[in-house]
């Protein structure tokens, strides 16, 4: 009989983790067969460096919503990680007990909190401040970089210091044996040893960041031009196709979705040179 239950659990979890490629598989099928032609219709030269947003006149150049979208990321990474970094180390080997219950699960309630209301934080109050600073409308690559380093804050933090905790502490306390202070002990002697985790936990704050929608359309401007300064208004890959979508026909509608392949191909990019870079510095 127990075998029997075993052998039918062992087909559930083949059957779940095999239903998990199968959806993945198709997602990339269904964008890769609809976005290809496109990007053969349009011209991948003019697809991807054409600077130009028309759709009117199917012009379809989707090279400033790039840089967009990279001046965000880079931006909220900038922000993001300096802050969750500080803050995991605190969290993990500083924080006293009693204050680790107030603040533990304030940050996990950071990472609960929907995407449109983050948007709305952003419009109600960051714009303003940006408003009075910069001038202008206030929404701008600098307003997105701030909200998206908001936003990637619980991801980072999460990760950052379940590596820090997963640390041996002989490594530690051998520091301090040594004469070491306590802040030496803690960034010469474990935090070396989590960096492959830290790193990991800033990856997944770059796929927040660079996949976020709805927040960003409410406080970046959504301007199809490449911007020139941080004070100017932009727009990324992922609001172009939510922008759109919705009435989006024929050449148009294949245009967004092969801008979705784009985004795709980039987020697979960073990835893997993030991955290349948590191996070698695990080595």
């Amino acid at each position: 009989m127990k075998e029997a239950r075993e052998f039918i659990m062992k087909c559930v979890f083949i059957l779940t983790a095999c239903v998990s490629i199968a959806a993945v598989v198709l997602i990339c099928i269904f964008m890769f067969a609809n976005g290809i032609p496109a990007i053969a219709k349009i011209g991948p030269l003019n697809f991807l460096l054409g600077e130009k947003w028309k759709p009117m006149n199917n012009i379809f150049g989707i090279l400033p919503m790039i840089v967009g979208s990279i001046y965000v990321t880079a931006g909220a990474i900038i922000i993001g990680v300096p802050i969750a970094f500080f803050a995991s180390v605190y969290l993990a080997k500083f924080c006293n007990e009693k204050l680790y219950k107030i603040l533990k699960p304030a940050v996990e309630l950071m990472a609960g909190i929907p995407s449109i209301v983050y948007g709305f934080f952003g419009l109600v109050v960051i714009v303003p401040i940006m408003q009075k600073l910069i001038g202008g409308s206030g929404k701008s690559v600098l307003t997105a970089s701030i909200l998206l380093g908001i936003m990637i804050l619980p991801t980072v933090i999460g990760v950052a210091e379940s590596s820090i905790r997963a640390v041996p502490d002989s490594y530690y306390e051998g520091a301090l044996a040594l004469g070491a202070t306590r802040e030496r002990s803690v960034f010469f002697a474990v935090l070396p040893g989590a960096k492959s985790g830290i790193l990991a936990g800033v990856i997944l704050g770059i796929g927040r960041a660079i996949g976020e929608t709805m927040a960003v359309i409410m406080v970046a401007g959504n301007q199809p031009v490449i911007p020139g300064n941080l004070a100017m208004g932009v727009r990324t890959l992922t609001s172009n196709i939510v922008m759109e979508m919705g009435y989006a026909t024929d050449l148009h509608r294949e245009a967004l979705i092969a801008t979705a392949v784009v985004l795709f191909v980039l987020i697979l990019i960073i990835n893997l040179c993030c991955s290349a870079l948590q191996r070698r510095s695990g080595q």
